[in-house]
This record gives C-alpha cells, structure tokens and sequence, in this order.
C-alpha cells in the first residue's frame, strides 16, 4: 500500500471498484468494497491521487475523499472511455479512470461545494416545474381544442382564458368542467411555486457579491448570473475569456486537417443551461436593439445589419462569455465600451 499513487474509483450506489496503481503504473491491488468500506478503507493507505468519473454522486465523494487528506480528481466520462480495454465491467472501468487520471494533459471537473450544488437544486427545481407547468398547459389546450375551444399561444393568452374559464366554455360537460378546473388548479399551484422560486433566486443574486457583478452586463439577469455561479468551475482554471466561452460550446466546432481550418456549428460542450441563458440573454439585448434602434457605429449595429438575426446572438453570447469571465477574475463591474471613431 506503501506505493499506491493513483487509486481510481468505478462509483455505484452501493458497491464500489476501486483499482490501485504505483507511479509507473503497476498494479497494486484491485478491490470491490460496499459503500460504508470506502470512506473507512481509503483512511488507512497514504496520501495519494483519488480519481472518480464526474457523475451525480462523484462531487459528494469528492469532498468527503478530500476530508481524509487525499487529492480527488473527477474525469468527465467521454475522457475516460478511450481507456477502457476490451470488456466493460466495473474492474476494467475502474482501471481507466485510474489511467486517465495518471495523464499529464488530463482535464478535471472541479469539486462543488454543498453550496453550490444547492445553488444548482434550486435551478434544477425551477425548471421542472416550469417544464411540467406547460405540460399541463398543452395538455389543456389539447383537450378543449377537441371541443371547439382554441386558446392563443402563450402564457399570457391563457391566463386571460382561466379568468373568464366559465364565459369561454359555458357548453361543456360537467365532468369535462371539473377536469379542466383540476388542471388549472394544478397550473396555479404551479405558477405559486416558481414565483416563490424565482423569488429565492433573486434574492440570493442581490446578496452575493460575485453573481450582482455578473448583472451588470446587458442581458445577464438574475437567472443567468445564479446558474454562472453554481454550474460554471472557477473561473480561474481558464486562462481567458475566449475558453471560457469555449467551455459554454459558443464557438465553431473544428474539423480542420493539413492546415486547413474547416469550421461549422456551435460545438455545445459544456453545461447547456449556461450556454442557452446566454443566448436567451443575448436574444434579449437584440430585440431590444432592434426596437429602440442600436448605437451608431456599435458592433451590434454592424452584425445586425449584415449578418441573420440567431447568428448575430451567437456571436454576442460568446461576447457575454467572455465579458463574465472578465469580470470574474478582474472582480470589476461592466463598463459600457466607448464607439469606434
């Protein structure tokens, strides 16, 4: 055990493969341990590399690990997969983590905090209910629209029908009536939720110094600049701007060979609901632009005069990236930029 370096961990709920190796690679021992064993057995080995893939559980493990003095190192899965020999099964996968993390150029995911990961609830939660509120919703509309009874698209149109529900269908059956009150009941519980949801967020977003920096920036409200905060790694692990938005899959995915660079779509790595606050951020500042007219000579005024509309919020959630990582780092607030001459 004296010369364990690396030892990697194949998670599960409640049996754990954990796979030990030297400095030079060599096997030191293979172990199968229930899920109370873990934290007991990695007390009595020395110091030493602890690698996990990056899963639901891992930063839980990663904080409790890194308690006992250990270095705990989460590898996204699609790094690990290259490793894997032959057969899958949890010893094989355990020694992939185990050798991906022994890589010099390997890139980790950053251990969250309990506070963080709460952060992160709180936004998961809120879209839920959101998604299951227009589930409802739909489905509403589905089953009046079989008879004869058409809503208008959006939250707002319907809202206007749930107020005057008894004008709008006064024909129906009255068991068709009590069906549909039970789903506006169930939209309003819902409605109550994410208002209290949305009131949790905006209070937090004032209180916390880091993320009312991010609201400075046009089109980056309490929403975008709460979930910057819980899902995005330290802002300090990317060297600029440029990979941080990178990260968020705002640029153009490469497929470039013999020196010939071939670029296409956005690349959407990263964590999705940062990339699409951005861009619903950006879409935003637009819209707005487009209504109350640009800045003359501004870069917004040049791309929306030249370029599609989805496109040229791409570009400026790309432009959002990179301006929240510099504020991040810098701890500074947005200043608007001064025209070109």
């Amino acid at each position: 055990m004296e010369n364990v370096s690396i030892v990697g961990i194949d998670l599960a709920k409640r049996s754990f493969q954990l796979h030990g190796a030297a400095a030079d690679g060599t096997v030191v021992f293979r172990k199968k341990l229930s899920r109370p064993q873990l934290i007991a057995f990695l007390s009595e080995i020395p110091r030493c590399i602890v690698a996990m893939e990056a899963c639901a559980t891992s930063h839980y493990w990663g904080r409790e690990i890194g308690t006992l003095g250990h270095e705990a190192r989460l590898i996204p899965p699609v790094y690990v997969k290259p490793f894997v020999k032959r057969q899958k099964n949890d010893a094989n996968d355990a020694e992939a983590i185990a050798e991906a993390a022994s890589r010099p150029t390997m890139r980790y995911v950053s251990v969250k905090s309990a506070e963080q990961q709460a952060q992160g609830m709180v936004f998961r939660t809120r879209d839920l209910f959101v998604r299951q509120r227009s589930q409802l919703v739909n489905a509403l509309r589905g089953h009046l629209a079989e008879y004869g009874v058409v809503i208008a698209q959006g939250m707002v149109q319907f809202k206007r029908m749930i107020t005057s529900f008894d004008e709008v269908v006064p024909d129906l059956p009255t068991e068709i009536l009590g069906l549909c009150q039970a789903y506006i009941d169930q939209i309003a519980l819902f409605d109550e939720r994410i208002g209290a949801l949305d009131h949790e967020i905006k209070g937090r977003a004032k209180t916390d110094e880091a993320t009312s920096r991010l609201m400075t920036i046009p089109g980056v409200g309490p929403m975008c600049a709460t979930t910057i905060q819980a899902f995005a790694p330290p802002m300090e692990e990317f060297s600029n701007g440029r990979e941080f938005a990178a990260w968020c899959g705002l640029v153009p995915r490469q497929k470039s060979t013999g020196g010939r660079q071939i670029l296409g779509r956005t690349s959407k790595m990263g964590q999705r609901d940062i990339r699409r606050l951005l861009i619903t951020g950006a879409m935003a500042v637009i819209r707005w632009a487009i209504r109350k007219g640009p800045p003359p000579g501004s870069w917004l005024a040049k791309m929306l005069a030249r370029k599609p509309r989805m496109l040229v919020a791409t570009a400026l959630a790309n432009k959002l990236a990179r301006t929240a990582w510099a504020l991040t780092t810098t701890k500074e607030n947005y200043r608007i930029p001064p025209l070109a001459a």
